[in-house]
């Protein structure tokens, strides 16, 4: 997801997304940990898009 298309989300569609990726970094971390994933790469790329879910998040969240 790129930063133009996350600032284009409202601040709910910034929570449900930020939730999901939260999960999805929780199950690759869980799966990396019983064996090693294909592509460890994205775990790091998981938690850079958390990040930038956040900032935006608190922009919006400082703008109102």
């Amino acid at each position: 997801m790129k930063n133009q298309e996350i600032r284009a989300l409202s601040a709910e569609q910034l929570q449900e997304q930020l939730k999901a990726e939260k999960q999805q970094l929780q199950k690759l971390t869980f799966a990396h940990a019983v064996s090693p994933i294909e592509n460890p790469m994205r775990i790091r790329e998981s938690r850079k898009l958390i990040a930038r879910l956040y900032t935006a998040l608190t922009a919006k969240s400082n703008q109102a």
